[in-house]
């Protein structure tokens, strides 16, 4: 076994059971000098002493052992690096004693961050007349976001179930449709329709419970109606699972869980035509070209794209990546992150990346390497995507998706194999969005920062009307 630590853990456990240093040590038959170095990772944790823990206070040792900190840090890391933070900032060994010695603070004080950054979103979104309440509630996107974020978008009994289910299956991938129509029928009894555009005029799919059946719009694509087949089949075949994992997501709202349920099991979907494994290993083979991916699944660009944020098994990770699609007004309808940057987490409002400029060159691929102020360095690529067009008054619904991942991982992207990455002057100077940006001189601002008051000159002009 190799050496396990688990000092703000037995800490955690020891004041929960409101005990002292002393009548843990005596409940464990240690001393209590033991259970101080314990407490402050100076001595690691022995087999039996973990069976005697889990067995004496009635807790998975699964739970003692789970090691939290290394997200912990690299959040706490990402957040102190905020402009608004100058000054004094804290460096990585500071920031490590913190979150090995107080966790619950590190805690609580990356849930005021967080609360401090919606707030600022949301007042920039209120009208006059918003109340403090709706200021401070939390979405139910971002809730959700928050609860794969933490997971790093990675669901290990998800995973497992499709691999199971496609293992069992064992057919092509041009068969897959077939399969799922089968297994629906045989083993729950549900019949699929293929329905027209005027009789589906309000939605894609439709699964009626009552007749056992699944409505399918002829304005779905061949990928799309597999998808939301295995999307179908998640939910009348794993009911278990998907309440386990929503009843440990402390999300509450109805309205939410549902929700959160329908995003597990798209997760799901792209597990079962992307089996893990081997979507690994054509990600890493093709240098993570997305096209060629595609082709090799059967499925859209935009789920190879959702599916590669997804690989972060421990033990077999791929590259970190984050994920944003975003309307032609700059909404942010979907994002999915396996990492803890600002850019994942807030962005999508800065005219200076090119996911906003992809709508000008729809269906190709925009490399670009962009700088946040923070100093954080990304490179990301940018495409439109186009959903179904089922009238006349349906066409163009383009949007656009970014991938993008942490500079140093650009190494490992065909997209990013002809720049030299050495090259100070291939960086766009971006934000996450003007009233939080601290840049001077940007040609692209379109609001006042709301916490720093540009430079003005009377006598002259600068860039923008916000600053001379």
């Amino acid at each position: 076994m190799a050496k396990t630590f688990v000092g703000p853990q037995l800490r955690q456990l020891r004041r929960e059971r409101k005990q002292t240093q002393a009548e843990m040590a005596k409940t464990l038959g240690i001393s209590a000098g033991y259970v101080n170095l314990l407490e402050n990772n100076q001595r690691s944790l022995s087999v039996r002493l973990l069976m005697s823990l889990a067995d004496s206070y009635g807790v998975d040792w699964r739970d003692i052992v789970r090691d939290e900190t290394s997200s912990l840090l690299s959040e706490l890391r990402n957040v102190i690096r905020d402009p608004m933070f100058s000054g004094g900032v804290p460096d990585l060994p500071e920031l490590r004693a913190a979150v090995d010695h107080a966790p619950r603070l590190v805690e609580h004080f990356l849930h005021l961050y967080r609360i401090h950054r919606t707030t600022i979103e949301r007042i920039m979104r209120q009208s006059t007349g918003g109340t403090p309440e709706r200021l401070l509630a939390t979405s139910a996107e971002a809730v959700i976001h928050d609860f794969f974020r933490d997971r790093s978008n990675y669901f290990h009994v998800l995973e497992v179930a499709a691999e199971k289910l496609r293992t069992a299956a064992s057919c092509d991938t041009d068969d897959i449709y077939a399969v799922l129509k089968t297994r629906l029928i045989n083993e729950h009894g549900i019949r699929v329709r293929r329905r027209s555009a005027e009789d589906m005029t309000q939605a894609l799919r439709v699964y009626d419970r009552e007749s056992r059946v699944v409505h399918l719009s002829e304005a779905l694509d061949h990928c799309n109606q597999v998808f939301q087949l295995a999307h179908v089949l998640c939910l009348v075949e794993l009911q278990s699972p998907l309440d386990e994992l929503t009843e440990g997501s402390k999300i509450t709202k109805q309205t939410s869980i549902a929700r959160c349920r329908v995003e597990l099991a798209n997760y799901f979907a792209a597990a079962f035509l992307m089996p893990y494994e081997s979507f690994l290993q054509t990600a890493e083979e093709t240098a993570y070209d997305i096209d060629r991916i595609s082709a090799r699944f059967a499925v859209s660009f935009e789920q190879a794209c959702h599916r590669l944020t997804t690989l972060q098994r421990p033990g077999a990770q791929g590259v970190p990546f984050f994920f944003l699609r975003v309307d032609k007004a700059g909404n942010v309808t979907k994002r999915f992150n396996s990492t803890s940057f600002h850019l994942a987490e807030y962005g999508g409002a800065c005219p200076v990346w090119n996911i906003h400029m992809a709508f000008r060159t729809p269906g190709v691929i925009l490399p670009q390497f962009v700088e946040l102020p923070d100093g954080g360095r990304f490179f990301t690529i940018s495409r439109t995507v186009d959903r179904p067009a089922i009238n006349s008054e349906t066409q163009d619904h383009r949007l656009s998706v970014a991938l993008g991942c942490e500079l140093k991982f650009a190494k490992k992207l065909g997209y990013a194999a002809s720049y030299n990455l050495d090259d100070q002057r291939m960086f766009s100077r971006i934000g996450i969005n003007c009233h939080l940006c601290p840049r001077q001189a940007c040609s692209q601002r379109a609001h006042q920062p709301v916490f720093m008051e540009l430079p003005l000159d009377t006598n002259r002009r600068g860039s923008t009307r916000y600053e001379s």
